[in-house]
């Protein structure tokens, strides 16, 4: 059952219509139910089945404004690993950390996992481990890469992986509450925009069918997906 706080912010939502992203954005600081600084989402329904290997999305974004996040980051590297850790690395080690990974005497409380290329096939042995959780480093997601102190300050400096879900949907992040209407705007307007240029190649039909934003534990609002609202 829906607490007060929550049915009295939806109450400011109007569920038939759908609001311009300068209104959205508005509404989410009137539809703010908790008292700490809630990060803001954005969900998207859209036309595609990841099932085909050109209808999924997979790709990383750095917002204009950050996302206000702060990932903990494993590497796997057979080389610098202290440098890695200097550079925001959590943890960082090579084939004894991937045993001790597969052995289960490390907490997989990471957000994202960045390795070199020589170390993917290490990375085998924990794939079924790392892969279930989104953990398993990816080229398309710029995680496999020989130079991951550039890729650790990337992710530092806000940059965050999104992907289609079983369905073919997107559940991400676009900053915080308290970012204020206009850095928002900005890095819902980029997220979108972002959505629309990486259409895969085998979308048919409408590509986009609903998005909705929300903060962390708010009632979600429609957005109006016209082509001169997202650019």
């Amino acid at each position: 059952m829906a607490g007060k706080k929550y049915v009295k912010a939806a109450e400011l939502v109007n569920k038939d219509m759908a609001y311009s992203i300068e209104e959205a954005v508005e509404l989410l600081e009137k539809t703010n139910t908790v008292k700490f600084d809630p990060t803001v989402e954005i969900h998207l329904n859209l036309n595609l089945d990841p099932k085909y290997q050109d209808q999924m999305i997979r790709t990383t974004i750095s917002l204009p404004n950050g996302s206000g996040k702060t990932s903990k980051v494993c590497a796997f590297t057979d080389a610098n690993a202290e440098e890695l850790k200097k550079a925001g690395a959590h943890i960082a080690w090579g084939e004894e950390l991937i045993e001790d990974i597969a052995k289960g005497n490390v907490a997989l409380d990471f957000d994202v996992c960045v390795a070199t290329p020589s170390m993917m096939r290490h990375l085998g042995k924990i794939a079924r481990v790392l892969g279930p959780k989104g953990l398993m480093p990816n080229p398309k997601a710029g995680t496999v890469t020989d130079d991951l102190v550039s890729a650790l300050k990337e992710i530092a400096g806000g940059k965050f992986e999104f992907r289609t879900d079983k369905h073919g949907n997107v559940h991400s992040i676009f900053g915080k509450l308290s970012f204020g209407k206009d850095k928002l705007a900005q890095n819902l307007k980029f997220f979108l925009n972002t959505i629309n240029e990486i259409k895969p190649s085998g979308a048919k039909g409408k590509y986009i069918n609903s998005v909705f934003i929300c903060n962390a534990m708010g009632p979600s609002i429609r957005l109006d997906m016209t082509p001169a609202e997202v650019k």
